[in-house]
């Protein structure tokens, strides 16, 4: 049996002020989660050496945080659909807090990875928790402007994160640690924040928890996320651990979906996936992730490496994509709120992202920033328009109840995207480069100058002899080209996923007064239910109490998400 605890009436409505300070402390989270994941970039090479480390565990420090945060994101959402958000919210920003103070205190390698895996933990709830509770107290008519902020924040966190890691770095007095406790400040002023400004009704629904298809989904995805950070890099594409990852990995999620068809509270309810809107939203969603985070990562390497600019200077280099980021995403939020029109900013996104890319896919080491900053401002601008509006559509196209099962899929395949795009645009990189460097230097061999894709040290080139400093620059500017090329399809198969996508009225009720409205729905329709079987059962009196649980009294549960017991 299921039981429900719902509002008796909707929530009154938030006003402007009171989204602003909420938002607050969502933002807050937000940005410390992208910044786990962004700020150790150009720190990597110094922590190693420290730590006393390989090469291996360089990868596994980026990679460990990565499976954690996208393998957990279904279950954060799936729980904020049964328990309270704002609990989860402030327990998976606890864990973030622990995690990085270990990590910021590791003296081993090892408590450095295990500290990244709570991190991870807690950034994956962060990930997919925010913008569930922003569409519950705000209406996705409304909602726009507001994904337009939190979009700014993701692009803010994702660029800067290597700039304020090389920072660090770069200053004698602060160090590699302080990579990991700058966001401890921002995390616990976001738990504060959310108790005293963030008020969401109490919503407990007694159910049996899917452990084992949660099991099957992290392990499945968890295989099939090793192997592509590894593959390329560890081992060969073709080897033997690429045949026993993939299908290891293949028979988990089938089982998984195996699992998740026949139980009552799937952890991702495959039925969502009948509507239209939430299953091309999620493709474009992959194909955004695998194009804007496979497309962008290298860029800092390209700039030290093709360019010889220096961490710091690496950093601000990317300022006008995330100047284009966020003018997009700001802007578009306002007009999608003053007119209730989204589609066309989503199509617009696509060909923008997917010319910005294309742009990209000419430069080589002679390249000047001026070019480089137009070409960077033109994906900048393409991914603000696509990423936060695709998850305005999905959240707009299906039920309160459901509201955290379908951001958090959204979110999932996104950061899978990314995760695979990394990994195949590394090995891409690598490859181009080895090529490069055994054609025009003869005896050299890739991977000891730094060919090794994605995860890799970069060679230094100051130290470097002028001959050969040039012709690893043009190497990397030629790989880096190349890889850009490479993600170009992927941006234009996202812009033909959203060309589908039908427009839909954006509703004017938040995710709470739907869910109140639906509830109520589902309470009227099971009384008519209960009182026609008890009018026709001899000896029944009185119709189903409005406090009756469904399958009490010989009435039969309902299909409804949500059912309503007192």
């Amino acid at each position: 049996m299921t039981t429900t605890e719902v509002p008796e009436s909707a929530p009154p409505a938030m006003t402007e002020r009171q989204i602003l300070q909420a938002m607050s402390g969502l933002m807050a989270g937000m940005f410390v989660a992208i910044l786990a994941g962004t700020v150790v970039a150009n720190a990597l090479p110094r922590i190693i050496t420290d730590l006393g480390a390989t090469q291996s565990s360089y990868t596994w420090v980026v990679t460990s945080e990565l499976l954690a945060m996208t393998a957990t994101v279904p279950l954060w959402g799936k729980l904020s659909d049964l328990y309270n958000k704002k609990l989860l919210l402030q327990a998976s920003l606890a864990l973030f807090v622990v995690g990085s103070l270990v990590a910021g205190f590791s003296q081993n390698i090892e408590v450095l990875i295990l500290s990244r895996v709570v991190q991870g933990i807690g950034a994956g709830g962060l990930t997919a928790l925010v913008q569930v509770v922003m569409a519950a107290v705000i209406p996705p008519r409304r909602l726009g402007r507001y994904a337009g902020i939190f979009g700014s924040v993701f692009a803010v966190g994702t660029v800067a994160g290597p700039l304020i890691g090389g920072l660090m770095v770069d200053t004698s007095w602060l160090g590699w640690r302080w990579c990991f406790f700058i966001g401890v400040p921002f995390a616990v002023a976001a738990i504060f924040l959310l108790q005293r400004t963030l008020s969401l009704p109490t919503i407990r629904r007694d159910v049996k928890i899917d452990y084992l298809g949660a099991f099957l989904i992290v392990a499945g995805v968890c295989a099939l996320l090793i192997w592509t950070s590894l593959a390329g890099n560890e081992f060969d594409w073709a080897s033997w651990q690429t045949a026993a990852l993939t299908s290891t990995g293949a028979l988990l999620i089938v089982a998984a979906v195996f699992v998740e068809a026949r139980v009552s509270e799937p952890i991702i309810p495959l039925g969502i996936f009948r509507n239209r809107t939430v299953t091309l939203t999620t493709a474009a969603s992959f194909f955004v992730g695998l194009a804007m985070f496979g497309g962008t990562v290298f860029l800092s390497q390209y700039f030290q490496v093709a360019l010889g600019k220096s961490p710091t200077v690496a950093g601000l280099m990317s300022l006008p994509m995330i100047g284009g980021l966020l003018v997009s995403s700001t802007v578009a939020g306002q007009l999608i709120t003053a007119t209730g029109k989204w589609k066309v900013y989503l199509v617009a996104g696509g060909i923008t992202m997917t010319a910005g890319l294309g742009l990209l896919a000419t430069i080589d080491a002679n390249t000047g920033f001026g070019v480089l900053s137009l070409y960077m401002a033109l994906l900048g601008i393409g991914v603000g328009l696509l990423m936060q509006n695709l998850v305005l559509a999905a959240q707009n196209d299906v039920p309160a109840a459901e509201l955290g099962a379908a951001t958090s899929v959204l979110s999932f395949f996104r950061s899978m995207g990314g995760t695979v795009g990394t990994s195949v645009l590394g090995a891409v990189l690598a490859n181009r480069v080895a090529s490069e460097m055994s054609a025009n230097m003869p005896g050299a061999e890739g991977g000891e100058t730094g060919g090794g894709g994605g995860h890799g040290a970069v060679p230094d080139i100051s130290t470097l002899p002028d001959p050969v400093r040039e012709i690893v620059e043009n190497a990397y500017g030629t790989a880096t080209a190349e890889l850009f090329l490479v993600a170009t399809p992927f941006a234009a198969l996202a812009l033909l996923v959203v060309l589908f996508i039908k427009e839909k009225p954006l509703k004017t009720t938040s995710g709470s007064e739907r869910l109140a409205e639906e509830a109520a729905a589902g309470e009227a329709a099971e009384r008519a239910g209960g009182t026609g079987r008890d009018a026709q059962a001899p000896g029944s009196a009185q119709p189903l109490s409005k406090g009756t649980a469904p399958g009490d009294a010989g009435g039969t549960q309902d299909e409804t998400p949500v059912t309503p017991a007192r």
